[in-house]
């Protein structure tokens, strides 16, 4: 394994992205519910107070404040945790959001497993499957903090509701400084052959990077890693690639099985070309842990990965 000496926190490097659109964009403004520490975007609350609201602990009423703000013309960032910022306000965002199809960017942290010592009730294990049933929203996950600036970057100079999804701790930079994202694109990050192709986001591209090295040097089978970055829109090409030109299909993402990319790309799949996808994905609620402890605890990791891709080669 490679020993990756730089790592960023996805939350920190978005909030200097967002920090510095403001520099540039009159028009963005942020919504925060009392954790904007947190979520790094009171470093633009302190340069901008004007184009600042925080609501405190009310999600509800944050998403209504910035469906209005969208309508009046301006680009309001939703911002606080994962677990809040979906579940709570569900009602508004399909109702004020989605459905009028407002220019809403939803940027939330602490999301997945890895919130630390929280513990269950801070795990947001099923956002991506609530933003993925509002019909509107595009959804990027980034791999790593200069993907995450990218990802906000993205979000801001497209219109139409988005979703981000952002880790609390710090993961390794995988990704060059000046990586620019596509709306519905991915990134091919390994390709050594077309035994197995992994489809991963988010946390989980590293681990998938370096289970790939492993299955070459230790045991000769060959793989290709594709960062899916953008949930909606998927890039389906890449899907049907892999499916056409590997022996199977692996997703590996830090959410829940269903619901996810592993629904994702069998939906596609089954219709386009039915194939074997085998997922690692959550597939119950966990409890309080470090991330090393979570993660080798349900199997989110490189060595789960080469022992899937060796029980089904």
């Amino acid at each position: 394994m490679v020993n990756i000496m730089n790592t960023g926190s996805t939350r920190e490097y978005a909030g200097k992205k967002i920090l510095e659109l403001g520099g540039t964009n009159s028009d963005l403004c942020v919504v925060g519910a009392d954790l904007n520490k947190s979520t790094f975007t009171n470093m633009f609350a302190d340069k901008y107070p004007e184009r600042f609201f925080d609501v405190g602990i009310a999600e509800q009423n944050m998403v209504n404040i910035a469906a209005g703000l969208a309508a009046s013309g301006k680009i309001p960032i939703v911002s606080t945790f994962a677990v809040f910022g979906s579940t709570r306000p569900m009602d508004q965002l399909r109702v004020g959001v989605s459905q009028p199809n407002l220019n809403v960017k939803v940027i939330l942290t602490h999301a997945g497993l890895i919130t630390g010592e929280d513990g269950i009730s801070a795990q947001s294990l099923e956002d991506l499957s609530l933003f993925l049933s509002l019909n509107a929203f595009s959804i990027l996950v980034p791999s790593d903090a200069y993907e995450a600036q990218a990802a906000v970057e993205l979000a801001i100079n497209t219109n139409g509701p988005f979703y981000i999804r952002l880790s609390r701790p710090a993961i390794p930079i995988i990704n060059k400084s000046d990586i620019k994202l596509e709306h519905g694109g991915s990134n091919i990050m390994y390709e050594e052959g077309n035994d197995v192709s992994i489809l991963c986001y988010g946390y989980m591209v590293y681990h998938a990077i370096e289970a790939a090295k492993i299955l070459k040097e230790k045991h000769g089978i060959k793989a290709r890693v594709v960062n899916m970055y953008s949930l909606r829109p998927l890039d389906e090409s890449i899907v049907l690639k892999c499916s056409k030109d590997s022996g199977f299909i692996l997703t590996a993402e830090e959410h829940f099985k269903y619901g996810g990319l592993h629904s994702l790309v069998s939906q596609y799949l089954s219709q386009n070309n039915p194939s074997k996808v085998l997922s690692i994905s959550m597939q119950d609620y966990a409890e309080s842990g470090t991330t090393e402890e979570l993660v080798n605890k349900y199997g989110l990791n490189s060595d789960n990965i080469v022992k899937t891709v060796l029980t089904n080669i």
